[in-house]
């Protein structure tokens, strides 16, 4: 997406307060995110050495910025995209039963990502994964999940009005569910990122279910790696997939928000199946998923919730460069300046 200027653009609050709210709103989701899931605190790595499958490949054509360690003869370490497979292992290793989970703070850095508003080097979310059992590997208990999760943003929201009167609430009583082929065969010639905000205007919140799979028309709504998310698993609403997106509108910049990747994780049948799928087997010889093909990790739910997305969209801000510290390239920077958008 182009970076946008929001015409008459106002920033709800000053820098140095900016700074002061978004440490509230992150000691405040976490521990609200902790309680409704059950999740525990752990201490996550910035990043792992190559070659071992636990690094999240995201589409499967983004670089990961590596480098070498001198100490273990130049073998090469990698900083993670994100920590899907990583909590997963975590799991097993601290033998957390269903029902219980744990959540990291996630730093990375994508440095093929295509900066914008929303997008930026640096991603920093709050990573969360948790056990379940085999009964619970349905939609109904996604959705369950999603709800939660929900609930805990308009728990928060609120909390920013009480705060600043003048941040009025945008969020729905309730999120809606839509599956990414119900959202194809409404939008046809629009494109997914169009479709989604369209759906997106419409309801206020919405979970897109079923993104990786392939839909009618051959492709995808989005890309998903086929080792973390069971995307081809059919549900009981006729259509496949137990994951999703949790997508909120951004009335500021209306738009489509995308604030969390999540879902139900594959089981060693339905990884085996979608690594088939993608032509990927070869992935099969590498550590993490022969442990999970031997059935050594725990059947899970999980997901990543973006910290300065969430920051971003409560405070009302235009640009994710308000509310962290990246790089952006110097036309965007005098683009925000003029409309008075403080980067920081």
């Amino acid at each position: 997406m182009p970076l946008i200027i929001p015409k008459h653009y106002k920033r709800k609050l000053l820098p140095e307060t900016t700074e002061e709210v978004i440490k509230v709103i992150k000691d405040t989701f976490q521990k609200r995110l902790a309680q409704e899931l059950n999740l525990r605190r752990v201490t996550a790595p910035l990043f792992v050495i190559s070659g071992t499958g636990l690094n999240d490949d995201l589409n499967g054509v983004e670089r990961p910025v590596s480098f070498p360690v001198k100490y273990l003869g130049d073998c090469k370490a990698e900083v993670v995209h994100s920590l899907a497979k990583w909590k997963r292992a975590k799991l097993a290793a601290y033998d957390i039963a269903p029902g219980y989970g744990l959540y990291t703070d996630m730093n990375a850095i994508r440095a093929d990502e295509d900066l914008d508003n929303l997008h930026s080097l640096y991603v920093d979310q709050w990573d969360w994964e948790k056990s379940i059992t085999a009964d619970q590997r349905n939609l109904a208990y996604l959705k369950q999940t999603v709800r939660k999760i929900y609930s805990v943003v308009k728990e928060l929201e609120m909390q920013i009005y009480r705060m600043f009167p003048h941040i009025t609430p945008r969020l729905p009583e309730e999120i809606t569910f839509i599956h990414s082929q119900q959202l194809l065969d409404m939008y046809p010639d629009l494109s997914p990122t169009e479709r989604e905000s369209m759906a997106a205007r419409q309801h206020g919140a919405i979970f897109l279910i079923g993104i990786g799979g392939d839909l009618s028309d051959g492709k995808p709504h989005d890309g998903r790696a086929p080792d973390y998310d069971d995307w081809s698993t059919p549900n009981e609403e006729g259509f496949t997939g137990l994951n999703g997106d949790i997508i909120l509108y951004d009335s500021i910049l209306d738009r489509c928000f995308e604030l969390s990747s999540m879902g139900i994780r594959v089981s060693p049948e339905s990884m085996a199946h979608q690594l088939e799928l993608r032509g990927c087997q070869d992935r099969a010889s590498l550590n993490f998923h022969k442990a999970l093909l031997a059935g050594e990790y725990p059947l899970s739910i999980g997901g990543g919730i973006g910290q300065s997305r969430l920051c971003m969209f409560l405070l009302q801000k235009a640009h994710i460069g308000e509310v962290q510290a990246s790089i952006w390239p110097d036309d965007h920077i005098k683009a925000c300046a003029e409309a008075g958008i403080d980067i920081l």
